[in-house]
């Protein structure tokens, strides 16, 4: 049997059309066998990102046999697991507080130990009169209001006490935003 030309035209052009399906149907297999990878890996990096920040809570601090009741504040750190983004760190300082306790009083007051001008620490002067932040110079009194000239726009942040039937003393943990008047929770 002869073949003739147009014959062997039409050979190769299927052999051509079937190539070309088969290379496209690899092609759609290999993208629907990469996306959902894909989308996963976009989905875990973005994760973080879409996460709101924890509400505060209370944390515990201290006994309330460790915060005198003379009046004068003692810095304590606020201890408390934290996550990173991915990263998770157990049981860490997360900032610190000024407990202070009026003499025959069980409730205790507490104020951050962050200034409200740029987020330093602030320090309890020698003779526990008054604080002071040694960045920019902000004062303040032991209750944590202003002494006049002070770069800071608010008074130091009072934050929630709860002192449990055990003697726990727990405070209600926030960071606030530093530079403006009012006082704004971070989130």
């Amino acid at each position: 049997m002869q073949t003739t030309k147009a014959d062997g035209d039409r050979d190769s052009a299927g052999d051509t059309r079937r190539g070309f399906l088969a290379k496209v149907a690899a092609l759609a297999c290999g993208g629907l066998a990469t996306v959902a990878p894909l989308a996963a890996g976009v989905w875990a990096f973005l994760d973080p990102l879409r996460r709101k920040g924890a509400a505060a809570t209370f944390l515990p601090v201290t006994e309330l046999t460790a915060v005198p009741d003379d009046g004068v504040p003692r810095q304590f750190a606020v201890v408390s697991e934290r996550i990173d983004a991915w990263t998770g760190f157990p049981r860490e300082p997360i900032g610190a507080v000024y407990l202070r306790r009026e003499k025959g009083s069980q409730q205790v007051e507490a104020l951050s130990a962050t200034c409200p001008h740029a987020g330093c620490f602030v320090e309890l002067e020698a003779d526990g009169r008054c604080f002071r932040c040694p960045c920019h110079n902000s004062t303040f009194t032991r209750d944590g209001g202003i002494v006049q000239p002070s770069p800071s726009p608010r008074v130091m942040d009072a934050l929630e006490c709860q002192v449990s039937e055990s003697g726990a003393v727990s405070v209600k943990w926030q960071n606030f935003y530093t530079g403006i008047a009012d006082k704004v929770a971070r989130e």
